[in-house]
């Protein structure tokens, strides 16, 4: 394929018809995105009470637990009542964290409300204890940098749950007791199958005696991180705090620490919520323009490379003015896949055109293939099961290179196509799109003839469509 032989592709492209379909298709990505950019949620989770003072470099915070409750409200199937109980990853216990701040690194030692004694630190991490209930003694130690989680039945004989390596905490921290409780997560059948979600109000109370720190300076203080007794429950009933009596120290709290937001599925699976219509108008685009085709297979090469790169620049465009906030591996990474993503979408439609020589025949192939599947996995409309199974048969399996969300098992989570998750990674997901490629396009090549005039593949007469 000669440069002259891509001169004359590019020509033969560039109508004003195709130009302003490709920049409308990359203005539906920027201005959806931007538009639905401010309501998404990344990040991780930081939102307890916590009772707590300062802790200098060398120190240790023992408690002994004496009992976990809490409160669902309104949980199906009646959503009539509020009920006494725990979710299973509602946590009370001990922490030691860098400062007050949101985000800031932590390493915490914690009874759950269903996967026992639990150490975990950075959001990410996450290692198991002991699966007895309370009571129990739990113990954080720092070193430096170094955190150390123990527990023990009585005080006396200590096993080590697990080590921290905090690097860079500074000089103080702060250390101390903390309750949180996620929302009761439900799913509600909705469509032809699919479900939403159906987060309820929960919260948490942990009871400890025998406090000891330390290491530690000052007194001691208490105030949520994050917002909380903003709900009904807290105002009216039993507001999120500390009540110290007697020694006794019950701390109430909401919310949860840990990797995924409170908007659960966001981040660039959200933004890019445009995508689906530069989708379509791409694949209308060069399944028409692959219809007009009857060339040689030079020509057909060199139109694929000029139809690829130009649907690349577009998604390029498109996706890397949306995500130009996002942490630049992260964000670089997605808008590169969405833009090959696209190219690919791109070639095989056009492929389907030269092929069926019918451009509503390639435009109906190439949506049913690609567009649709893509778009009714992204609502709540089919069976997980079923949305699962097309994101991993379908061309459309290529657009989990665009998800950045992952699934950790300390999390509650709906992980759906619909909430964003993918079935398949990404790479997997883009080879999936490569086969569909290839297997349209090898044969169209095959037939074409190496010269000026292209063998035509053994298909109905072309009709005045497309």
């Amino acid at each position: 394929m000669s440069s002259t032989e891509l001169r004359r592709a590019w020509t033969a492209f560039r109508s004003p018809g195709r130009l302003i379909a490709l920049a409308v298709a990359a203005l539906t990505v920027i201005t959806l995105g931007l538009l639905f950019a401010g309501g998404t949620s990344s990040g991780v989770s930081d939102t307890f009470w916590f009772r707590h003072q300062d802790l200098g470099r060398d120190g240790t915070i023992t408690v002994r637990m004496t009992s976990m409750t809490g409160t669902i409200t309104y949980p199906p199937p009646g959503h009539d009542q509020i009920v006494s109980g725990l979710v299973p990853w509602a946590k009370a216990g001990i922490i030691v964290k860098d400062g007050l701040r949101q985000g800031t690194r932590y390493a915490a030692l914690a009874m759950t409300g269903g996967h026992g004694v639990r150490f975990q630190h950075d959001y990410v991490h996450d290692v198991a204890g002991s699966a007895i209930q309370t009571p129990r003694w739990l113990r954080l130690t720092r070193s430096g940098d170094t955190i150390t989680g123990s527990e023990s039945a009585d005080g006396e004989q200590w096993h080590v749950v697990g080590t921290a390596e905090l690097t860079g905490l500074p000089e103080t921290v702060q250390v101390g007791l903390f309750a949180t409780s996620p929302g009761d997560l439900t799913l509600r059948e909705t469509g032809l199958g699919g479900t939403i979600e159906q987060v309820r109000f929960t919260q948490a109370v942990g009871v400890f005696d025998n406090v000891s720190v330390q290491g530690g300076t000052g007194s001691w203080d208490s105030q949520s991180v994050g917002e909380m007794n903003h709900t009904d429950w807290e105002k009216f009933h039993n507001a999120s705090g500390v009540v110290e009596k007697d020694g006794v120290v019950t701390i109430s709290g909401t919310g949860d620490i840990g990797p995924i937001g409170e908007g659960g599925a966001g981040g660039a699976e959200r933004a890019l919520s445009g995508l689906v219509i530069a989708l379509i108008i791409v694949l209308v685009v060069a399944a028409r323009y692959g219809a007009r085709d009857a060339s040689s297979r030079q020509v057909i090469a060199a139109r694929t490379v000029v139809i690829g790169s130009a649907t690349f620049v577009t998604g390029l465009l498109g996706a890397g003015i949306v995500l130009a906030t996002a942490p630049l591996p992260t964000g670089a990474r997605v808008a590169v896949g969405v833009a090959a993503v696209l190219a690919l979408c791109a070639v095989l439609s056009y492929g389907l055109g030269v092929w069926l020589r019918r451009g509503w025949a390639a435009i109906l192939v190439a949506l049913t293939l690609v567009a649709v599947p893509y778009a009714v996995t992204a609502v709540p409309l089919l069976p997980d099961d079923v949305a699962e199974w097309l994101l991993r048969l379908t061309p459309a399996a290529g657009f989990a290179v665009k998800q950045t969300l992952v699934e950790f098992p300390q999390v509650t989570a709906h992980y759906a196509p619909s909430a964003g998750y993918f079935p398949l990674p990404g790479w997997a997901g883009f080879a999936v799109l490569v086969a569909y490629t290839a297997a349209v396009l090898w044969p169209v090549l095959r037939s074409s003839s190496p010269g000026s005039t292209r063998t035509p593949l053994p298909v109905p007469p072309r009709g005045s469509s497309g």
